[in-house]
């Protein structure tokens, strides 16, 4: 990997002479990190939390992902270094990431917030991991998602939050995963999130934390939701989502970013 510092950056000096570095991707959480490590601080490590890496080097805690790099090269290339990095340990996790454009903080996940104002009837469900397990609800017909009448509030028993709270699950929706409409009834939508939680103290009230290679095997009533939970399990295999559109029957997924060679969304179910 590589990273460009200027010259004129108050760390310079010490990226230049160091034998190792740390890229840390921070959180949407993380907007008051972000600022001290703008500012001109002496010591910005002193304000934030962190550890050493394997190589000894700084990473966060709570970033999104980290690399962990020996120095391979250093290059000038006018007023700023290039930072040339070989890799030697790498996390991440599945939090959404904190971005930056034009002057202020961007969010890259779609809103809930508008979500939950324009759409209260919607069918809003989640499918959160931790840990390579995801969390189910099991009922008398099976195991489901975390699901509820639109996004709404934790007092609202009936929504996906109101859900979440009434079990005392802390979760965070992250990124867009599937949005479809029931074929024979347009005007029922389901919207599903990906994201995390926090493992719950019990598993009383029907929660149960399932890994990710046995969900095949869950008793799951919905089609549907078979279908999204099989591209799921996919998709995280390789480490690439997208989001599927369409309704019950048909439809296609876009991927979050194209690359090189991609093909066009295929049609047809989740899987």
């Amino acid at each position: 990997v590589l990273v460009c510092i200027a010259h004129k950056a108050v760390g310079h000096p010490v990226f230049a002479t160091s034998k190792s570095f740390a890229i840390n991707v921070l959180n949407e959480d993380q907007k008051a990190a972000s600022g001290i490590f703008a500012s001109k601080a002496a010591d910005k490590f002193a304000a934030v939390a962190w550890r050493p890496g394997r190589t000894g080097s700084p990473v966060l805690d709570g970033s999104v992902a980290s690399f962990d790099c020996d120095m391979e090269r250093l290059v000038n290339a006018g007023d700023h270094s290039i930072l040339i990095g070989r890799v030697r340990d790498f996390e991440h996790n599945s939090a959404q990431p904190l971005g930056y454009c034009r002057g202020a903080y961007v969010a890259p996940g779609l809103s809930q917030d508008a979500l939950a104002a324009t759409q209260p009837g919607t069918d809003v469900g989640a499918i959160l991991e931790n840990g390579g397990r995801i969390l189910f609800l099991e009922t008398a017909d099976g195991f489901e998602l975390p699901r509820g009448r639109g996004l709404g509030a934790a007092g609202d028993g009936k929504s996906l939050r109101g859900v979440l709270a009434a079990r005392a699950i802390e979760a965070k929706l992250g990124f867009l995963f599937a949005v479809w409409d029931d074929a024979r009834d347009v005007s029922r939508t389901h919207v599903y999130y990906r994201g995390t939680f926090d493992v719950p103290a019990s598993s009383d009230r029907g929660i149960r934390l399932v890994e990710i290679h046995a969900i095949e095997e869950l008793k799951i009533a919905d089609p549907a939701i078979r279908s999204m939970l099989a591209r799921y399990v996919k998709e995280c295999s390789v480490d690439a989502f997208g989001v599927y559109v369409g309704n019950d029957v048909e439809g296609e997924v876009r991927p979050l970013a194209r690359t090189a060679g991609s093909t066009a969304p295929t049609t047809g179910d989740q899987r």
